[in-house]
């Protein structure tokens, strides 16, 4: 029984880290639907070359960093337990270069390519895995000193803060440092209109995405023993809750509609083994409601050009998950309980804190040596041209 056991525990945190290898395509497709055709094949070379880059930069450091331990060792023992450990390196690297795939949305169209890629490499060596450990391994005693302070600890059961806030929030000095794309923002207090190139694209991009989710949240169990069913239908209803809100606020529009569910699903993550259904419908609605809002005053009121809204979309939602999970996981509103709402606002702004630092010191650093943004020629041509030297589409046959 145990080694059947230790089977499935791998090949269900394999399934997992499956299906969330499968949201980087979500990522990209959403990437490439919104940005300009210029842009389009710029949006998927940089979430391939980014995951990869954060394969790499995570097995040989991130991990350690976050829990303690390494893969330097003989295969006889990472093979032990079914090479259970490995797998579970696969699934939580998953995790971890969601953060620049986040990135890359914030910054599309202007950002040079080899500093981004700098800039994963510090970020998943180091930024997201110094939070990661300290949230979901106890390191230096935050987890422990909440418990005594408020009696339970920060609870963040899929990442709505570990990674999704930390990812928007590290995107947010980022894209002020980059600045607006060319002519987004005129001197004569104009605005252009740079609207979604491919409606399609982005609604694959949404949709693949949401179904990733379900093994991103439920495959959080880690082992087979503790999977819940609460976390997929939690997940669900934050999903529908968040389309149907953004459907209203956004007042039908197409991007809108497909971007709230995503937003009911960063906010749900951190209390979707917690929550009632009805908690977790509300939880995705609400951040839905934030996501329009904010996504509409960033761009019009304050000139942020956070080009996919992520600063909106995971930052603030993901901060609003981590509160939300001490308010609805509460057994006053249907929830199992075992969460305070103190840990849950201490905790979460630990989070924001680092990743506003953590973003500034790599993108301040990387601006002040090799330099951020692409030529006003080169974003001009697009990246697709200046840095692939082809276009998504090429109009004629190039002979050499």
């Amino acid at each position: 029984m145990d080694a059947l056991k230790q089977g499935l525990d791998v090949l269900f945190i394999l399934l997992g880290a499956i299906m969330v290898l499968a949201m980087h395509a979500g990522f990209a497709f959403l990437e490439l639907g919104t940005v300009r055709r210029k842009n389009q094949v710029n949006a998927l070379v940089k979430i391939l070359v980014d995951f990869s880059v954060s394969t790499v930069v995570y097995f040989l450091v991130g991990y350690g960093v976050a829990y303690g331990t390494h893969f330097f060792v003989g295969a006889d023992q990472l093979a032990q337990r079914g090479g259970y450990e490995l797998v579970r390196f696969f699934f939580l690297l998953t995790f971890a270069a969601a953060i620049p795939a986040i990135i890359s949305g914030g910054i599309a169209e202007r950002a040079k390519f080899w500093p981004q890629l700098l800039a994963t490499a510090a970020i998943v060596g180091f930024v997201y895995p110094f939070f990661e450990g300290i949230a979901w391994n106890g390191h230096f005693g935050l987890q422990a000193g909440l418990k005594g302070l408020t009696g339970s600890e920060f609870h963040d059961f899929a990442g709505s803060v570990v990674v999704h806030a930390l990812g928007g929030w590290i995107a947010l000095p980022a894209v002020l440092l980059l600045g607006p794309r060319s002519n987004r923002y005129r001197r004569d207090g104009g605005m252009s209109a740079h609207p979604p190139s491919s409606i399609p694209f982005l609604a694959l991009g949404a949709w693949v995405l949401c179904v990733g989710w379900f093994g991103f949240n439920v495959m959080s169990a880690q082992t087979v023993d503790k999977v819940s069913g609460l976390v997929a239908v939690n997940s669900l209803m934050a999903m529908v809750g968040g389309t149907l809100v953004a459907l209203l606020a956004g007042r039908n529009d197409p991007g809108f509609v497909h971007n709230g569910p995503l937003a009911g699903l960063v906010a749900v993550c951190a209390g979707s083994d917690v929550m009632h259904p009805v908690g977790a419908l509300v939880v995705g609605g609400v951040a839905a409601a934030i996501f329009v809002f904010m996504f509409t005053l960033t761009q019009n009121r304050w000139r942020i050009d956070d080009v996919l809204g992520v600063w909106p979309l995971h930052g603030l939602c993901g901060t609003w998950g981590g509160i939300a999970a001490g308010i609805f996981g509460s057994k006053a509103l249907g929830g199992l309980g075992g969460v305070s709402f103190a840990a849950q606002l201490i905790g979460t702004l630990a989070g924001v804190a680092w990743a506003l630092v953590g973003g500034f010191a790599v993108y301040g650093l990387l601006r002040r040596t090799l330099g951020l943004r692409l030529s006003q020629e080169e974003e001009f041509d697009g990246a697709d041209l200046s840095i692939h030297r082809i276009s998504a589409t090429p109009e004629r046959e190039v002979n050499w």
